[in-house]
């Protein structure tokens, strides 16, 4: 696949992987590319754990699940993320970022305008939705043949100093290339992100796998073979659309925009 396909091509799994266990040589090849990232002084403070044992897989799952339940539940994740929700065609194209939510239960879709007032999070936690998010969640994250553990080496990573900048800015490159190499041999990849969104819920995952004190857990992913059509999550999002260049690239100077690239 030429490069520039596979940049165009980079997505977000929101759905089912099959139960196929990642081969031995892409794993490899996985952590080839990572380590193949920049890092300030070939520093690479980067540290990796895969996760195979159904009984953590299953375990972290539960955790996720249950913390989207939560944070759907008590209204935070709608009040923190609200500016990025999109409920039409017509404001995805004006907007031309965020996600946009064009598959909802059917007793859901006439209270979309109203998902971020109090009323219409009493309505859908009447619907169950909250709970019906989670056991999504479960099932998604429980199916997945493998987990991707992303640490950095506390050594390089210390928050307040300019050396945890160059570590986090490390770190998003080496998972844009594991993340680009998914889309050349077949997988899909998706953030677990839930457990960060409940208080607490993230320390558990971290015990559960046995973070030393030295290394600390920035992010998990679940990972997998993609089937050859993907079936739609109950709840599910889209977010194929960009920016135009005009909104986010500038010229000479920070108050020109770039004029004739859209």
């Amino acid at each position: 696949m030429e490069f520039l396909d596979v940049v165009r091509r980079r997505k977000t799994t929101n759905g089912h992987f099959l139960p196929d266990p990642v081969s031995e040589e892409h794993q490899r090849l996985l952590m080839e590319v990572a380590g193949r990232a920049p890092s300030q002084l070939n520093s690479q403070p980067w540290r990796f754990v895969i996760i195979e044992n159904r009984d953590t897989i299953e375990k972290v799952a539960d955790i996720s699940g249950s913390s989207m339940t939560e944070a759907m539940s008590n209204g935070t994740f709608f009040e923190r993320y609200k500016p990025y929700f999109r409920f039409s065609e017509q404001e995805m194209e004006e907007k031309r970022s965020g996600m946009l939510f064009d598959k909802l239960p059917a007793p859901l879709r006439p209270f979309t305008k109203q998902v971020f007032t109090p009323r219409g999070q009493k309505l859908m936690n009447t619907l169950r939705v909250p709970q019906t998010l989670g056991e999504e969640n479960r099932r998604l994250v429980a199916g997945a043949p493998l987990l991707l553990g992303v640490m950095l080496d506390r050594a390089e990573y210390r928050p307040g100093e300019l050396s945890s900048f160059y570590s986090l800015f490390s770190m998003g490159a080496a998972m844009e290339n594991v993340w680009l190499t998914t889309v050349e041999i077949g997988m899909g990849i998706q953030f677990v992100s839930f457990p960060m969104e409940v208080p607490g819920q993230w320390e558990r995952i971290v015990e559960l796998l046995k973070v030393p004190d030295e290394l600390e857990l920035m992010a998990v992913y679940r990972m997998g073979y993609l089937p050859p059509e993907q079936r739609r999550p109950a709840i599910d999002w889209s977010s194929h659309q960009r920016k135009l260049p005009s909104q986010y690239v500038y010229r000479e100077d920070a108050e020109t925009p770039q004029q004739g690239w859209d």
